[in-house]
């Protein structure tokens, strides 16, 4: 049985997560950790990571993106597997991932669901099948989301900059001026309880294509974490997302 530590446990997504591993015979819960809790090792919650006193085979973050110094050393220092499910990283931040990823394994990914890594292949073909066309992007998540633009519309730009490198990311429109050829426009929405939609516009004036994904539940992305999870402790050091898992 893989026994897993969840980090940002007290959370929205930490509390699906939680319940998801409760039900899977794969699993135990070793230690839930939230820097908002207190220590109480005898229910194995914990604020601090370095206070744990459960061995666990791998962790499972679903906090917030400046927790990653001390989740990475952690579970560098313990030889842990980690599922890092947060966004918004800044470029320092995703430099400790890869650092951390060539000593233990560490699964990354913006989006855990299986649909978006679709996605993000027939964005690649079609933007080349329309190498003409104007490019948009839109997202829409839940009003308590911090990040913006979320990370699964940057995953999907760089889908489209694949095949256009001079590709130009235009967050959030918001400037009076002619729409650039080379422009791939970025907008957010934050609306009340949305688990999560992307939509992904390519028209040539003639013709529109509309990619669309819509999560009808955020228990989706604890889903993939889980499979992400039982993928991960089996492998070697590396860094590791849904094409891995998908098996490409």
């Amino acid at each position: 049985m893989i026994r897993a530590a969840v980090y940002g446990a007290s959370g929205h997504m930490g509390q699906i997560v939680l319940e998801k591993l409760r039900e899977d015979e794969r699993f135990c819960v070793a230690a839930c950790v939230s820097p908002d809790s207190e220590d109480r090792p005898e229910e194995h919650v914990y604020q601090h990571l370095s206070s744990l006193q459960e061995e666990v085979d791998v962790l499972i973050d679903f906090s917030f993106h400046t927790a990653v110094h001390e989740i990475m050393d952690y579970c560098v220092k313990n030889k842990v597997p980690a599922v890092i499910c947060t966004t918004g990283q800044d470029e320092e931040e995703r430099q400790v991932i890869q650092q951390a990823s060539e000593k233990i394994p560490v699964f990354f990914s913006a989006n855990m669901s299986i649909g978006i890594a679709t996605l993000k292949k027939l964005v690649h073909t079609a933007v080349k099948m329309f190498p003409d066309a104007d490019v948009e992007i839109v997202e829409a998540h839940h009003n308590r989301k911090k990040d913006v633009p979320s990370g699964t519309a940057l995953i999907l730009a760089e889908a489209v900059k694949d095949v256009r490198p001079d590709a130009v990311f235009n967050i959030g429109r918001h400037e009076n001026g002619q729409r650039q050829k080379n422009e791939v426009g970025i907008h957010s929405l934050r609306l009340g309880d949305e688990a999560g939609m992307h939509e992904v516009i390519i028209d040539t004036g003639t013709e529109r294509l509309v990619l669309k994904h819509e999560a009808h539940s955020r228990a989706v992305f604890a889903d993939g974490a889980l499979e992400a999870a039982a993928y991960l402790v089996s492998q070697k050091a590396g860094l590791y997302d849904m094409h891995d898992l998908s098996g490409e």
